[in-house]
Order: C-alpha cells, then sequence, then structure tokens
C-alpha cells in the first residue's frame, strides 16, 4: 500500500466517521422532535420579586403566563415602584426560562447557527430544513 492510499484510507475513515456522528444527532433530533416540542410547551418559570410581593411566571421563549401581586403591594401606593418591581421580576423569571429552554433544548440539538437561530425563532421546520440540506450535502445560507 502506498503512503497516498494509506492517507486516502485514513480520510476516508475521519469522514465516515464524522458522517456518522452528524447523522445521529440529526436522528436524535427527528426522533426527540416530539417530545420536545411538548416540553417547551409545559416549560414555565416563576421568579418572585425580593419582598416576595410579585410573582411572576413566563414560558419556554420568555412570554408571559401570569402575574400575582400580594394584597401588601396596595398599602404603598406607589405605582411607579410597584411597576418597576413587576418589570424586573418578569425580567428575572424571563433570563432563567431562556437558560432552561437553552439547557432543554441542548440535549436535543447539535451545535452550530441552525440550533442557535431556533432558540431565537422556535421554528422546527427551519432547523429541519438545514439538517434536511447539509445531510443531502446541499449546505446552508453561509455557503
Amino acid at each position: 500500500m502506498t503512503l497516498t492510499e494509506s492517507v486516502d484510507r485514513q480520510a476516508n475513515r475521519a469522514l465516515r466517521a464524522r458522517f456518522d456522528d452528524v447523522y445521529g444527532q440529526y436522528q436524535r433530533l427527528r426522533s426527540g422532535l416530539d417530545e420536545l416540542q411538548t416540553r417547551l410547551a409545559e416549560l414555565r418559570v416563576t421568579e418572585r420579586s425580593d419582598d416576595g410581593q410579585v410573582i411572576a411566571t413566563v414560558g419556554a421563549r420568555g412570554q408571559v403566563i401570569s402575574v400575582q401581586l400580594s394584597p401588601a403591594v396596595f398599602r404603598d401606593r406607589d405605582a411607579e415602584v410597584l411597576s418597576r418591581k413587576i418589570t424586573r421580576t418578569v425580567q428575572r423569571a424571563a433570563t432563567a426560562a431562556t437558560s432552561a429552554t437553552q439547557e432543554l433544548v441542548g440535549g436535543y440539538l447539535p451545535d452550530g447557527p441552525g440550533s442557535a437561530e431556533f432558540l431565537r425563532s422556535g421554528d422546527f421546520g427551519a432547523l429541519l430544513g438545514r439538517a434536511d440540506a447539509a445531510l443531502r450535502g446541499e449546505g446552508g445560507p453561509h455557503d
């Protein structure tokens, strides 16, 4: 066997191993898609204000599900303070929801720009379209 043949075989083995890895990630994404959608739809994150007077619950994409106010907030009668307290609490909940969503989704998605775009848009179709194109060797939007 010549040196060229040996290098070609090693390159082919490495290429096959990479393809197997990418294809395995793709299959995991496809098979776990329904479960992921369900878990994201059910994800709720709840945060309390420092004084416990405001409770905000948000969904996976930071959308407000509910805001609860303790009767004690009405004693202060300061709308600006209450407004800031609600805003801060909702922002903390949204930040926590982003982290929880990234952690949840991270178990299903391969690394790369398509996964990051999905986290921003929630568009499963575009994510899978990119994966399909990559497997067909068509590349993606950055080619």
